[in-house]
């Protein structure tokens, strides 16, 4: 088995933020704290998979979770931890990058408006 050059803490990190949802779902949380639903409302992913990702980034410290039982049903929030937002700079620097850098065809613009709709 060939050995990586790669420093193992860079390594362990990028396996962790391309995992498919993980960067949408960061982003999303940047603007706060928010329900499962309306995480869910907000990226064209699973309930499944959504609740898969979320687990993973709280079990790596990125993420908080937050059971409010003084409601009925009782209320989970999730938010970003200190460690989640010490992402912020990396995830907008990715936003800009995109934003100049790439080019979206016909139908994943339509894609895009309909997102934009909901």
């Amino acid at each position: 088995m060939k050995q990586s050059s790669l420093c193992p803490k860079f390594e362990k990190g990028m396996q962790l933020l391309g995992k498919r949802w993980t960067g949408l779902i960061l982003y999303q949380l940047l603007s706060g704290p928010q329900r499962f639903c309306a995480l869910e409302g907000a990226l064209p992913v699973s309930g499944r998979l959504l609740s898969e990702r979320l687990k993973d980034l709280e079990k790596e410290g990125l993420v908080h979770r937050q059971v409010f039982t003084d409601s009925a049903p009782v209320r989970v929030e999730y938010s970003l931890t200190e460690m989640g937002h010490a992402l912020e700079p990396v995830i907008k620097g990715i936003e800009s990058w995109s934003q100049s850098w790439i080019e979206l065809d016909a139908e994943e613009m339509a894609d895009d408006s309909k997102a934009d709709e909901h």
